[in-house]
C-alpha cells in the first residue's frame, strides 16, 4: 500500500467516525436556529416592552409624589 492509499483509507476511516457528530451538530446548529433564537428574541422583546412600560410608570409615580408633597405642604 502507497502513502497515498494510506492516507486516503486514514481519510477515508476518519469522514467514517466523524459523520454522526457532524450530523448532530447540523441538527444542534438547525434546532439553535430556528426554534431557540426566535423564542429568545420572543422574550427579549416582551421584556424590553415591559421594562419600557415600567420605566414610564416610574417617572409617572415620581410626579404624583412631587405633587403629593406640594398638597401636604398646604
Amino acid at each position: 500500500m502507497t502513502d497515498n492509499e494510506l492516507l486516503l483509507a486514514i481519510s477515508n476511516m476518519m469522514d467514517k467516525k466523524l459523520k454522526p457528530i457532524n450530523d448532530r451538530l447540523t441538527k444542534i446548529e438547525l434546532t439553535q436556529e430556528t426554534k431557540i433564537l426566535p423564542r429568545l428574541k420572543e422574550i427579549e422583546a416582551c421584556y424590553t416592552s415591559t421594562f419600557n412600560r415600567y420605566q414610564s410608570g416610574v417617572e409617572q409615580i415620581e410626579q404624583l409624589q412631587s405633587d403629593m408633597d406640594i398638597v401636604k405642604k398646604l
